[in-house]
């Protein structure tokens, strides 16, 4: 019975990596349009949970949250209220495509840890109503 709980704890810490990866997906590409944004990145790491029957520590949380480093463009347009004299003002350096990769890419490891923790909890119940008999 303990490697059925260990298993919906893997796949519970995966979905909630997940889920806080596709909140800073949202908010980078709510924010594409906003002079001087940086695009916030999640990075993952191993979690601390209890060592399984391998004596291995298994899991997925995430990181710090890093700003993309990457230059923001300059955009011309001498009636913005940020323009310098030479009529430029620092845009955002989110890419919307890579943005929607991330999301997808996001929900779809989402959705296999939801099917594992599932599946844990199906092999669960059926444990128990066989332990009944």
């Amino acid at each position: 019975m303990s490697q059925l709980s260990h298993t919906l704890g893997l796949s519970a810490s995966g979905m909630q990596a997940q889920s806080a990866r596709l909140r800073h997906v949202s908010e980078n590409i709510a924010n594409s349009d906003t002079p001087g944004y940086r695009r916030k990145m999640v990075p993952f790491q191993p979690a601390a949970l209890p060592t399984d029957a391998f004596g291995e520590r298994s899991g997925v949380t995430t990181g710090r949250v890093m700003l993309d480093r990457r230059d923001l463009p300059q955009i011309y347009d001498p009636g913005h209220v940020l323009a310098d004299e030479t009529g430029h003002y620092r845009g955002s350096n989110v890419d919307l495509l890579v943005e929607l990769a991330d999301a997808r890419e996001a929900q779809r490891s989402y959705e296999a840890n939801l099917r594992m923790f599932d599946q844990a909890r199906q092999m669960s119940q059926s444990l128990i109503g066989l332990l009944r008999k």
